[in-house]
């Protein structure tokens, strides 16, 4: 599926009422999905450990 395709398909897939914000929401999240799945893919990912320790280095 081309990435119109997929596109569209989110866009047709949310209620009549949606607002402009809603649907870019929308299209925003299934590329964050995306993305995310490429870097595990790819094992550009934290151990638990590793997020820990900059989480508690973002704190200080």
């Amino acid at each position: 599926m081309s990435l119109k395709e997929r596109m569209t398909r989110i866009i047709e897939e949310q209620p009549e009422d949606s607002s402009f914000e809603e649907i870019l929401r929308e299209l925003a999240f299934a590329r964050m999905v995306d993305r995310a799945l490429e870097d595990s893919r790819a094992n550009r990912v934290l151990s638990t450990e590793e997020l820990k320790q900059k989480i508690s280095a973002w704190r200080k």
